[in-house]
């Protein structure tokens, strides 16, 4: 799907608009992906403009940037929900834990003992997935494939409220694979929920079985 030459209020509907035929495809029930709104580096004005058409989902990379946009917008729009969607460093836990209501980057045993302290210093219980290096990338975070189920055991252990498994996949290849071998590793795990799928590759992921998807530049346009 190209959106990069619609307008913002259009945008929006067009993208809602592929994920339901994706959905349909699929034989997936109506409206059992969820729209992430990726808003990294873009201004508050830009994140109203999909709150005026009814949008309320939005995901952050960076817990700084999220701390300087959206505790005043939740002081107009109560009914935000903000997902933390890049790498996290174990040392913002707490502050990951009491800005977001959910985090896709749990890649590490230093980071759930962050984040379960975190959570139980504040009572606070922020749903987690499990980032997952699906490419066997250097360069990109995610636990390897080996070390999935002993993160996962570990999380558990911890208390951490762990609903499913993320993945970015190689951007220079077909992502279908990589979002199939994440759907099994999930179904493995038992875990019922795919944090997959970007701008560029969405619909195949809702084919495959995201429950989330995260778009950027088709919403907003090109940082």
């Amino acid at each position: 799907m190209t959106t990069h030459s619609l307008q913002p209020d259009t945008a929006l509907a067009a993208v809602k608009a592929a994920i339901a035929q994706s959905e349909k495809i699929a034989g997936r029930a109506a409206g059992s992906t969820q729209l992430i709104a990726i808003s990294k580096t873009k201004p508050v004005e830009a994140i109203e403009t999909l709150i005026d058409q009814g949008h309320k989902l939005f995901g952050e990379n960076r817990v700084q940037e999220a701390a300087a946009k959206f505790p005043r917008l939740r002081e107009r729009y109560p009914d935000l929900e903000l997902h933390m969607v890049g790498q996290l460093q174990s040392n913002k836990a707490d502050d990951a834990v009491a800005l977001f209501d959910c985090i896709h980057s749990l890649d590490r045993l230093s980071l759930a003992k962050a984040l379960a302290a975190a959570m139980d210093k504040s009572g606070k219980r922020v749903p987690c997935f499990v980032q997952v290096n699906i490419g066997a990338e250097e360069q990109k975070g995610g636990c390897a494939i080996a070390d999935l189920p002993a993160l996962l055991a570990k999380a558990h252990a911890l208390g951490l409220p762990i609903i499913g498994l993320m993945a970015v996949p190689p951007a220079d290849g077909e992502p279908s694979p990589y979002f199939a071998l994440l759907a099994k590793l999930a179904r493995d795990a038992g875990l019922d929920q795919l944090s997959i799928g970007m701008s560029g590759d969405f619909e195949s992921a809702v084919r495959i079985g995201a429950t989330h998807v995260r778009i950027g530049s088709a919403l907003f346009g090109a940082r």
